[in-house]
């Protein structure tokens, strides 16, 4: 069962990526992009999560949750600049410069759509257990 688990969180951290970098490059709107790429980067991470950590962690999107949260609050301070990293685009661009309560809005969202799939992949595969 894990083993399966581990293959269906693979496969849609597969697929969210596949969207996010479609977003990345070929979207620039002002709904998209902005709102359900942060949504979907929840998703991204929790799948990834859970592929290297197979047993059940029952708040694991709300860690995730947590942690962008804490993220996104520290771009409020713009910690870029007080790491001394505003010269670095890379790490600018990871850490990000812009404090938006719509992003922690949209990684609550994410982390809900992901708890809710998580529980309709469990049934899924107790199903098919059966």
């Amino acid at each position: 069962m894990k083993t399966k688990l581990r293959i269906i969180y693979a496969i849609t951290f597969l697929a969210v990526l596949l969207i996010e970098i479609c977003i990345s490059l070929f979207i620039h709107d002002d709904f998209i992009r902005p709102y359900v790429g942060d949504v979907l980067v929840m998703v991204l991470i929790c799948a990834l999560l859970r592929i290297f950590i197979p047993e059940e962690v029952k708040l694991l999107p709300a860690y995730v949750f947590i942690f962008a949260a804490a993220v996104e609050i520290a771009q409020y301070f713009d910690i870029v600049k007080l790491l001394g990293f505003e010269d670095n685009a890379f790490l600018s661009t990871i850490i990000g410069r812009t404090f938006s309560l719509h992003d922690i809005l949209c990684y609550g969202a994410g982390c809900i759509l992901f708890f809710v799939a998580k529980l309709l992949i469990k049934r899924l595969c107790r199903k098919e257990s059966n």
